[in-house]
């Protein structure tokens, strides 16, 4: 049931196919490079490009721009330690910002990094210090023929096993932190259980390592966990995320996602020492520790979006519109990641376009088809993306919070269907010019088609 009602519209426009094709093309096939007046339906991310509630656009208002002192901050302070449980937070610009405080706080050169799986910036970020990303999935993560069988229920879990094996491998001294992704968005966004955390948390105490929770969807996560977990089936949402979140030294949140912002993020702790740490930092790369790169009324916006994250109706609200997604997709014979996960449903396009091989980036390729053929934007998770991995061709297709409507859905389904109907003509990509930070290529190297 839909527990939102629309108080504003912005007018969309499909822009013509020959604008389309003389637009992807400008673009240097990377839809990160097309202006977003000529994107229909932009599915490129969930990432601050929801829609804010009546009580949160209340709260702008109210912001309070001190450069110090501020009162903004100080109810941004009170929803993380009331929703999230941590009394101490350093604010950011967004969640990037927020991992540069973070990692730059923790790692040094030839540290390794555990992480159920390390999203972009995640990696480039702990990179950038000198470290190892390495990432500890389970088996049935990227297992895209296993289906909706018991083991795929929190297939976003961090494998303690593959964790061990690196222990043994490096040392336990070598590893510094243990990072898990809550939902796993590397992973489809594949939900993590409160018992695997609980067992994480165990093995970082056994490598006296920091354990760091990535919490940018701990509501979208705590919906699964009602859901799938025994445990937790009475209980809130909100009882679940503080239960989940609990059992981490330290966590790093976009407020962009799970904080129905549209920018803004934070570094929390319940680490005193490791609190006033990271404020040093911030203070040379963010800002002063209370604003941290964020104006007052986004700050208040934040505090009031944690809040209502965290609402049961909201929550299961927002699981719903995402597996209605994924049905319209699957009954129109689009192959998709099962079962659905949090934010986005993601697309197989190794077995969408099996003729292209992975060196011809068929998910990038599918990308472009589907603005080619009806201005829709998503983004490639494969080769293109995470170079150098061995992860399956995935197209993400993430949902705007309180966005987009069924007709909306409806438009995409189609275009997908019309895209597969002639997939055997869709060429595959290749480079044509990439940026220095391998990990992060995707947003700007261009590509095109491969000459036959």
């Amino acid at each position: 049931m839909v527990t939102y009602r629309s108080t504003m519209v912005e007018r969309i426009d499909l822009p013509s196919r020959e604008t389309r094709e003389r637009r992807l093309e400008e673009a240097g096939y990377n839809v990160f490079n097309l202006p977003a007046e000529d994107v229909f339906i932009d599915l490129l991310t969930d990432s601050g490009t929801g829609t804010m509630s009546t009580d949160q656009w209340a709260a702008l208002i109210r912001g309070d721009e001190s450069y110090a002192g501020s009162r903004s901050f100080d109810r941004l302070e009170s929803a993380v330690e009331d929703v999230m449980g941590f009394p101490h937070i350093v604010p950011a610009h967004q969640g990037r910002g927020a991992e540069n405080v973070l990692y730059g706080t923790l790692l040094a050169e030839g540290d390794v990094v555990l992480n159920n799986t390390h999203f972009d910036t995640t990696r480039a970020h702990i990179a950038n210090q000198g470290a190892d990303p390495v990432d500890c999935p389970v088996d049935a993560a990227f297992d895209l023929e296993a289906g909706e069988t018991d083991a795929r229920e929190f297939a976003g879990n961090f494998s303690l096993e593959r964790a061990r094996a690196v222990v043994d491998d490096a040392g336990a001294d070598a590893v510094p932190v243990v990072i898990q992704t809550i939902t796993n968005n590397s992973a489809a966004g594949q939900p993590v259980s409160v018992e695997n955390t609980r067992r994480v948390r165990e093995f970082a105490d056994e490598i006296d390592a920091t354990f760091v929770l990535d919490a940018c969807r701990f509501a979208e996560n705590a919906a699964f966990v009602r859901e799938r977990e025994a445990e937790f089936s009475d209980a809130s949402i909100d009882e679940i995320a503080r239960e989940q979140l609990g059992y981490a030294d330290a966590l790093v949140m976009s407020g962009k996602k799970d904080g129905l912002a549209n920018i803004g993020g934070f570094v929390a702790t319940t680490d005193v020492d490791l609190f006033e740490r990271c404020k040093q930092r911030a203070i040379l790369y963010e800002g002063f520790p209370t604003y941290g790169g964020m104006a007052g009324r986004d700050m208040d916006a934040m505090a009031v979006g944690l809040r209502e994250a965290v609402e049961d109706a909201y929550a299961t609200d927002r699981i719903e519109q995402v597996r209605t997604f994924g049905r319209l997709l699957e009954d129109a014979g689009v192959p998709i990641y099962t079962p659905v996960g949090g934010h986005a449903v993601y697309v197989d396009a190794g077995t969408a376009l099996s003729h292209l091989p992975p060196e011809e980036f068929p998910g990038q390729a599918l990308v472009c088809e589907l603005y080619r053929e009806g201005g829709v934007r998503g983004v490639e998770l494969g080769s293109f993306a995470f170079p150098n991995t061995d992860r399956p061709e995935l197209v993400r297709l993430a949902l705007p919070r309180r966005t987009y409507h069924r007709e909306h859905l409806e438009h995409v389904a189609e275009t997908a269907t019309a895209v597969l109907e002639k997939r055997e003509a869709v060429s595959g990509l290749e480079l044509a010019s990439e940026p220095p930070i391998p990990e992060l290529r995707h947003f700007t190297a261009e590509l095109r088609p491969v000459s036959r």
